[in-house]
């Protein structure tokens, strides 16, 4: 997962978007993705020109008729781009998160008549679909957290502000990070966070989290990320070798590992896929954005076998990756992964 961008657009940001504004019609670009917007932080969609290409398919705009899915809607950035340039395309848009979807359902503006949306997580795909009863030509998969739950303290998805030691991205979950950090014992502290975090000190974290524990439980964001720190030797979040250039926070991969548990991200994408490819119309397509090497290597395996069984046609041999200039104005983009495939005609 990529680091938390800025709160604050950058000036090149701002410079970017204004220039896609002169190209597109301002609804296109509302305020989801507007940094002159005074509703909060700038969420930029990452590889949102990639993603219209690829969608498009080459088609004229008005041959694009029919229903994306997009099942990570977060604040609609990418949804608002394809709906402004395809004119046919209709749009449910599904986010387990109730919070943001609020937010989202505000901010359909001009698309109105041709969005709805929907709180599900990826799990309910397939029942959701089946009851929908028609078959998408796309379906749009943006993974990982959004920058607008990274932003919000009161989640506690970021360990740069304190705040409660929540990271549910669905409140109908029960478990929360500080149920993980407190309960779990320290061998499958250290797994988690070395298989689903990357942490190459995983065993020394999770040992210096279980003896903070036995004097005071863990409640607040600020507290852990302070105990991780100590424990990689880098109090304060100081970089190694003195403040090496470009370097995470110390907290990063632990706060991440922790953020896929609570969600059960992994167990959910893979639903997701499945019900992708139960649903999604012959010759639609599948366009996953991915941030982290898990969740990168659940989708490259599950279209790989499926290529091997003639269901899928893989059109991007290599996952596309943002450019230096997107990275350089959106730093989210830095670790994104853009994988696009093909359903086939099932073989009589």
């Amino acid at each position: 997962m990529a680091t938390r961008p800025s709160s604050e657009p950058t000036a090149g940001a701002a410079r970017e978007l204004r220039a896609r504004q002169a190209t597109h019609p301002r609804s296109v670009l509302t305020a989801m993705t507007d940094p002159a917007s005074s509703d909060g932080p700038v969420h930029v969609p990452v590889l949102a020109e990639e993603v219209a290409r690829l969608l498009g398919g080459g088609r004229a705009a008005e041959e694009l008729d029919g229903l994306l899915v997009d099942v990570t809607l977060g604040a609609g950035g990418h949804s608002a781009l394809l709906l402004g340039r395809f004119p046919r395309l209709r749009l449910l848009g599904v986010d387990q998160d109730p919070e943001i979807l609020s937010s989202a359902r505000e901010r359909r503006g001009p698309f109105h008549a041709r969005a709805r949306t929907e709180h599900a997580r990826r799990a309910e795909l397939d029942a959701l679909l089946a009851e929908i009863g028609e078959r998408p030509l796309a379906i749009l998969m943006d993974l990982g957290a959004s920058s607008l739950q990274l932003d919000r303290p009161e989640r506690g998805f970021s360990f740069a502000w304190d705040g409660p030691l929540d990271m549910r991205m669905d409140p109908r979950r029960t478990r929360t990070a500080a149920d993980i950090v407190n309960r779990w014992d320290e061998s499958d502290l250290a797994d988690l966070f070395f298989h689903e975090g990357g942490e190459r000190g995983a065993r020394k974290v999770a040992r210096a989290i279980v003896e903070a524990r036995r004097r005071t439980p863990f409640r607040r964001t600020r507290g852990l990320s302070e105990v991780v720190a100590l424990s990689l030797g880098r109090p304060g979040g100081a970089a190694p070798g003195g403040g090496r250039k470009g370097a995470i926070h110390p907290a990063t991969r632990v706060f991440q590992a922790r953020r896929r548990a609570v969600n059960e991200e992994a167990e959910e994408l893979e639903a997701g896929l499945r019900a992708t490819e139960e649903h999604l119309a012959p010759a639609g397509r599948l366009l996953a954005i991915s941030f982290h090497s898990g969740e990168a290597g659940v989708v490259k395996r599950f279209l790989a076998d499926g290529a091997r069984r003639g269901g899928w046609s893989v059109l991007t041999k290599r996952p596309i990756e943002a450019g230096h200039r997107e990275v350089r104005t959106n730093p989210r983009a830095r670790s994104a992964k853009l994988r696009v495939a093909e359903k086939l005609e099932p073989k009589a």
